[in-house]
């Protein structure tokens, strides 16, 4: 076993493969050889990879795929055997996902909003602490953060993201803030004027959108989907109506839904917004986990009138508050001011912890082992849930499930929390007087096992098949 008393040692110098792969292919030979044997516990994830000499997102991976193959078993706090053996036995028992009383909550599987899987960047953010720690002079860590002293940040931002998918921009029109959600309220403490300014959402919609419009006293009026996105017929009159000013949407990742908004429809919204002067705010908080963009966003489509917003939260960790604002032409300067009156800006050590792991090299490796984990996740959700209405996407860290006929939102929730599993209701995405909508979100928790999270499938789906009035009975 791969253990500190032992003579094997995994072999990772293949050049012709990536070191997840030839790591997983060394651990694959020294368990044909013998070296490893049935039930042998292998070391944590960060142990192995101080030993050969790679981050712990590669043997994390390594450790995935071997468990998919059934060369390799995982239990919850228990770690990672070889296959077979009284050992491996242990390894992946564990307490039933039923959970019988309210003292036991802290051990229910929450699906309630999405958690990254570390792959490896809770490593690199401590590496990039202590080297920033001795870089940065003592007066970088008394004084006010600047435009200057976000510059770093505000350039590795600049050069991942596409101007195909934003429209052209330049530096100045970039702004900092404490995350996306921050960025968002900026936004709107920038543009939004009057006594009683309106906003419309999605009708199925992020709270947070609603969250940010309470704050700056806002009404929210919802705009309902066709199949292609928001309908533009009633976007219009909403304006007419209601005189909004602002429409919030996240084109490519509809939350909850996972729907987009058809490149088309993006068209037909922006020149509706044009022709009344409406911003478009764009949430685009999943692009590092998207693959390919289905087109592009509302700041591209309107120079003038459209706001891009995104941050890395959803892909690499939740912790590092930090989001981006990219400003309509002639806007930029007025954000700045507003970020300036609202905190004086992002402190330096975020923004510059933010670049630092944007220039590392290992950090598209963490990224795509934090896509290899959802996607993981999400085909086991489809395989066991396939029988029912569901919307997915494999980089998209949630699932949006459509009850069957006998389940409403709140009581399938309540018997799903009943069996040990949180999901969040429609309601949760609505606004208080809006449509029922009998479904559920199910996020994905990188947190959990990926056997705790098909197990917690499996109850879900034991739920479907038996409607609220067959429980009754």
């Amino acid at each position: 076993m791969i253990v500190s008393d032992t003579i094997w040692q995994p072999n990772v110098a293949d050049a012709g493969k990536s070191k997840y792969k030839s790591l997983a292919q060394a651990i694959r030979e020294g368990i044909v050889s013998g070296q490893l044997n049935a039930g042998e516990k292998l070391p944590p994830v960060r142990e192995l990879a101080y030993r050969v000499g790679v981050t712990p997102g590669t043997v994390a991976r390594a450790y995935s795929v071997l468990i998919d193959e059934g060369r390799l078993v995982a239990g919850v706090g228990r770690g990672t055997y070889v296959a077979g053996g009284a050992a491996s036995a242990v390894a992946i028992a564990r307490p039933p996902i039923m959970l019988d009383t309210p003292n036991n909550a802290p051990d229910r599987v929450h699906l309630l909003s999405p958690k990254v899987p570390d792959t490896g960047q809770s490593q690199l953010i401590r590496d990039g602490m202590q080297a920033l720690s001795r870089e940065l002079h003592p007066e970088h860590l008394l004084r006010y953060p600047t435009r200057e002293t976000d510059l770093a940040a505000r350039e590795a931002f600049q050069n991942e993201v596409s101007p195909d998918s934003v429209g052209h921009f330049g530096i100045d029109d970039i702004v900092t803030a404490h995350g996306g959600q921050s960025a968002i309220v900026m936004i709107l403490q920038t543009i939004l004027h009057g006594a009683n300014p309106v906003i419309a959402v999605d009708e199925l919609s992020y709270g947070g959108f609603r969250s940010a419009a309470l704050l700056c006293r806002a009404e929210v009026v919802p705009l309902p989907w066709d199949d292609e996105g928001p309908v533009v017929a009633v976007f219009e009159e909403l304006i007419k109506s209601k005189s909004v000013q602002v429409y919030f949407t996240a084109s490519e990742v509809c939350n909850p839904t996972v729907k987009p908004t058809a490149p088309s429809r993006r068209a037909e919204m922006a020149r509706v917004a044009e022709r009344y002067g409406v911003h478009i705010i764009d949430d685009d908080c999943y692009r590092l986990m998207k693959t390919d963009r289905i087109g592009p966003s509302y700041r591209a489509l309107l120079p003038e009138l459209g706001w891009y917003v995104s941050s890395p939260a959803k892909t690499l960790t939740a912790a590092l508050r930090i989001g981006f604002a990219i400003a309509p032409q002639g806007w930029g300067q007025a954000l700045v001011r507003t970020s300036t009156y609202h905190s004086f800006g992002v402190s330096r050590m975020i923004t510059d912890l933010y670049a630092y792991m944007l220039a590392r090299p290992e950090l598209p490796e963490i990224i795509e082992g934090v896509k290899g984990r959802v996607a993981m996740d999400i085909r086991a959700a489809v395989n066991v849930l396939g029988g029912h209405r569901l919307n997915w996407s494999e980089d998209v860290p949630f699932l949006w499930l459509e009850l069957p006929r006998g389940w409403r939102a709140a009581a399938f929730c309540k018997a799903a929390e009943a069996s040990g599993v949180l999901i969040k209701p429609a309601e949760d995405f609505t606004l208080r007087d809006g449509r029922s909508v009998h479904a559920v979100r199910i996020a994905i928790n990188g947190f959990m096992s990926h056997d705790a999270f098909t197990e917690a499938m499996d109850v879900l789906r034991r739920l479907l098949d038996q409607p609220a009035e067959q429980l009754a009975t």
